[in-house]
């Protein structure tokens, strides 16, 4: 079983959004301060999941993770698959920087799913532990 990483999603608050970022290059890398000393599990078939308003709502495939630069200018950096796969909700904390994410990890939603239910229906379902 790979292992994942999960993330908020800063200045994205849509999956369209998104998904239509991930097709430009430079929206692929993610810049972190602290590289993870689980890499090559994560390497091995592990995603980024992204929580967008306190619910995991997406991932995306991780490719590589380098790090760049030693020393208090050292980072790192996280490439991930242009192709954003979506995901049943599940409600998170919020939290700062990246966490493992390896328990509870929520299925992918099939394409018989329905996954153009207006936000707020989606939250209440949720809510009331239907979805």
């Amino acid at each position: 079983m790979p292992l994942h990483m999960i993330k908020l999603c800063v200045g994205v608050s849509e999956v369209e959004t998104l998904e239509a970022n991930a097709k430009r290059s430079d929206w692929r890398i993610v810049h972190t301060r602290m590289t993870p000393k689980r890499a090559a599990e994560i390497e091995d078939g592990g995603s980024l999941y992204w929580v967008m308003k306190g619910v995991v709502t997406c991932r995306q495939r991780i490719l590589d993770i380098t790090t760049v630069g030693e020393g208090k200018a050292g980072r790192c950096e996280i490439k991930l698959d242009s192709e954003v796969i979506r995901t049943a909700p599940l409600a998170r904390r919020p939290f700062q920087g990246w966490r493992y994410f390896d328990k509870d990890v929520p299925p992918d939603l099939s394409v018989a799913e329905p996954t153009d239910l207006p936000p707020e229906l989606a939250r209440e379902l949720r809510e009331l532990g239907a979805w």
